[in-house]
């Protein structure tokens, strides 16, 4: 199983997570792209840092809201949305040409990832919007038990998914992410060292009830921002390394 996580969410002044230290341990890097987080040189040196590293980097874009990081939900035209989804992808696509080292998929962030996974219409826009793209990029899906229709919704725009799933969130017996507004949302490291390798080994969660549930997944989302959490990220790697 693959590991990723969201990186370049730094912005002017502000400093946000450990780049650096987090991208030799990954597979993936998902890169912002300026609508919740990101600016040109952000985005130029995480591409630079993914490419050292032979990283794969996907666009991580999301609804234009700097101010909430992205986290609120915002209701915009289709065609709205999809334009800012190809501004975002493109942005950060032509900075990623210009390093050399170019984009492989798209995940969106926050808030239009959570709406995307819940509303059929929602999901369609990304989905347009991505397959419209002038090159083939794939995109990253959450791992649910509706992954097949997803799959045939995006063979219907030529699009190949990534499914992905999440070691330090917990998880509803429905196979939906719990939401961070519960105390339990996030599990401690030693839980989420547990899930990821279940995740990896098995392909389950074990849900907010203690129900075994099935997750078939290509990736595994990690979030490095602190020292703690990057402490995890490295124990998951060497677990899958041995």
């Amino acid at each position: 199983m693959l590991l990723n996580a969201d990186l370049g969410e730094s912005y002017g002044a502000w400093t946000m997570g450990m780049d650096a230290q987090l991208m030799p341990l990954l597979d993936q890097a998902n890169i912002a792209c300026g609508g919740h987080a990101g600016d040109p040189l952000t985005m130029h040196r995480t591409l630079e840092l993914a490419k050292s590293a032979g990283v794969q980097v996907g666009a991580h874009p999301s609804y234009p809201d700097l101010q909430g990081f992205g986290r609120r939900s915002m209701q915009l035209a289709a065609d709205e949305l999809e334009a800012q989804i190809l501004f975002q992808i493109s942005a950060l696509d032509g900075l990623a040409q210009c390093a050399g080292h170019p984009l492989s998929y798209v995940k969106p962030h926050g808030a239009l990832y959570n709406d995307m996974m819940a509303s059929a219409e929602i999901r369609a826009s990304v989905m347009r919007a991505v397959a419209h793209y002038h090159q083939p990029l794939k995109l990253m899906l959450l791992a649910t038990a509706e992954q097949e229709m997803h799959r045939i919704e995006a063979e219907s725009y030529g699009l190949e998914l990534l499914f992905e799933a999440f070691a330090d969130r917990a998880y509803t017996d429905e196979g939906k992410l719990v939401s961070r507004s519960r105390a339990h949302a996030i599990h401690p490291e030693e839980k989420a060292l547990e899930q990821a390798l279940l995740l990896a080994q098995d392909k389950v969660v074990i849900t907010e009830s203690g129900r075994r549930l099935a997750v078939h997944a290509d990736t595994l989302c990690v979030h490095g921002d602190n020292p703690a959490a990057l402490a995890l990220v490295q124990r998951i790697r060497e677990a899958f390394n041995t």
